[in-house]
């Protein structure tokens, strides 16, 4: 039976990544394994791994999405560290405005990471 569930990042330089979560994200990782070529960062009882290749970079697809319960407060605190948001439009299915995509179930805004992974926060709607 499957149990635990986690992601899986790349990244060209896991250095510049290790302080990019570090200062962007104020995450560390929880846990180093390969001498340090694998790093697990541990957030709420979700986990995410991120580990050296050249492949980094490559995808043109969400990685990885946070969960928020303000998601204006998390940009406002990402954005004074240096976090830029995306902003695009998929004709007759979402544009961004001011970085957020807002429907009737949720408001996500988009980023890339140090090593161009495309990473989203999301704030549920009740």
């Amino acid at each position: 039976m499957l149990k635990e569930m986690h992601a899986v990042l790349p990244a060209a330089d896991l250095a510049r990544a290790r302080r990019f979560y570090h200062d962007m994200l104020g995450l560390d990782p929880a846990e180093e394994h390969e001498e340090g070529r694998l790093l697990t960062y541990r957030v709420d009882g979700s986990a995410f791994d991120l580990y050296e290749t050249e492949n980094a970079g490559t995808a043109k697809n969400t990685q990885l999405c946070f969960g928020t319960d303000d998601l204006a407060e998390e940009m406002r605190v990402m954005r004074e560290r240096g976090v830029v948001f995306e902003d695009f439009e998929i004709p007759g299915v979402m544009k961004t405005e001011n970085g957020v995509v807002e429907d009737e179930e949720a408001r996500t805004a988009w980023f890339r990471d140090s090593e161009g992974n495309f990473i989203c926060i999301s704030q549920r709607m009740s």
